[in-house]
């Protein structure tokens, strides 16, 4: 028998609107097109009216490990983002599991593109289709040199590759994703493109702003 997804609530302190949210579709709304939008899943409804009494800074890294606190020395190393960019992102329940991917102007927030749910595939894949989505959005548009952010080393190496080195097996439930990875590296074969693709610094600057929210 398959197990029943557990619910989650979504936490929104600074966005188009604020407040409780009990699915992400809502969420996500409530997010897009706010630059710095803080938000934050949680287990279950008690703890999300907890949160939402406090600071987002508080519960930051809640059900994880504590971020380190870097030095101004550190931050130097870092440097700041580059805000005229897209940043992408993927987020997979379980892994594999069902997955999504999407892309966002960096600066604003605003959503650019978005792909699935797919019921079968991993977080990799995921990131790995964001970035190549990416390339030929920005492409189709014109714009060969804006960069492009990921917080994934891994998916950024397979794109530069341009062979996803995926352990996924093939199966029925994932057979439209597997098409779609091998148009993917179809599509940077057959393509040259100028746009940087950077990684996103988390530890430094946080969250990627393409992120689903869903820690």
């Amino acid at each position: 028998m398959a197990k029943k997804k557990k619910k989650k609530f979504y936490v929104v302190w600074e966005g188009r609107d604020t407040g409780i949210f009990d699915n992400w579709p809502e969420c996500q709304k409530a997010i897009q097109g706010h630059p710095g939008a803080k938000y934050k899943s949680f287990e279950s409804k008690s703890e999300a009216e907890a949160a939402f009494g406090d600071s987002y800074h508080k519960h930051y890294d809640y059900g994880g490990k504590k971020k380190k606190v870097l030095t101004s020395e550190m931050r130097k190393k870092y440097g700041t983002p580059n805000w005229e960019t897209i940043a992408v992102d993927a987020a997979c329940e379980g892994n594999p599991g069902v997955l999504e991917y999407q892309g966002v102007e960096t600066k604003t927030g605003k959503l650019l593109f978005h792909q699935g749910p797919f019921p079968q595939g991993t977080v990799n894949i995921g990131e790995f289709l964001a970035i190549v989505h990416g390339l030929a959005y920005l492409q189709k548009k014109g714009l060969g040199d804006v960069p492009i952010y990921s917080d994934s080393r891994t998916a950024i190496a397979w794109v530069r590759r341009k062979k996803a080195n995926t352990q996924l097996r093939p199966s029925a439930r994932n057979q439209n994703l597997m098409q779609i990875m091998r148009r993917a590296e179809l599509w940077l074969r057959n393509n040259e493109y100028a746009n940087p693709i950077l990684k996103w610094e988390t530890k430094a600057w946080g969250e990627i702003p393409a992120d689903f929210g869903r820690k």
